[in-house]
């Protein structure tokens, strides 16, 4: 059951990488003070925190797609809703969702694809708005992203539907935490509404598709006009759909 993947850009490197070159590092030891007299017992140094990193995304799509079909192996019904995210509305995106309702089956599954450069275990936890978390775990990894998903069903998935942002959270390579803010707006309208034609969305993709290598097409020149600039390299291929 795989989620539209072929949008998903390069940037979902990038982003990882931003994260862990800035507030991800241990800070620097402080220089040491003077030793104090025996008869003093120095105060045990304050454990530091745990770094958080929030990552406030946006929708690179008008709206969330609803697309149905038939799973012929398990000759069932399955819908899935989902919608593309990343910094900014105008840059590739970085990361997916997907919420996948399979006809019969009271669990949906809530399917993700994160960028790499992440650690895989222990897992991922999501929660809706202030609410309890929630625990998944990684599935796959592809060059430029990793799938993963959990499963939920009855309060929580009435609480996706109404909800306001959905958190993601993972860990990065210094083992800090990196938080996916991602706004949930239109989902619960979408999930419920009628699916999209098939035939319409192949459009849509193939258009974003082609909008999306215009723009890399543009960067690159940019780069190379660039006095002393070394040729750029060739965008990475896109994870099979």
């Amino acid at each position: 059951m795989p989620i539209i993947s072929g949008r998903f850009g390069a940037a979902a490197l990038a982003i990882c990488l931003g994260l862990v070159a800035g507030e991800g590092y241990a800070q620097a030891p402080a220089t040491r003070k003077p030793a104090a007299p025996a008869q003093q017992q120095p105060a045990a140094p304050a454990a530091q925190p745990e770094q958080s990193n929030r990552v406030e995304l946006q929708p690179t799509q008008a709206d969330w797609t609803k697309v149905c079909g038939k799973d012929q192996a398990a000759g069932k019904d399955i819908c899935y809703t989902t919608r593309d995210f990343g910094q900014a509305a105008d840059q590739p995106p970085v990361l997916a969702v997907a919420i996948y309702d399979v006809k019969g089956d009271e669990q949906k599954i809530v399917r993700l694809l994160l960028p790499v450069g992440l650690l895989l275990r222990p897992g991922f936890r999501f929660s809706i708005d202030k609410g309890a978390a929630i625990e998944g775990n990684y599935e796959i990894c592809f060059p430029n992203g990793c799938f993963a998903e959990s499963k939920v069903k009855g309060p929580q998935m009435e609480s996706l539907k109404k909800g306001t942002v959905l958190n993601v959270n993972v860990k990065n390579q210094v083992n800090s935490d990196v938080v996916f803010a991602i706004p949930l707006s239109g989902f619960g309208k979408a999930f419920d509404g009628p699916a999209m034609d098939p035939k319409v969305l192949e459009e849509q993709q193939k258009a974003l598709q082609a909008e999306l290598q215009k723009r890399a097409e543009d960067e690159r020149k940019r780069l190379e006009s660039q006095p002393g600039a070394a040729p750029a390299a060739p965008a990475a291929p896109a994870a099979p759909k």
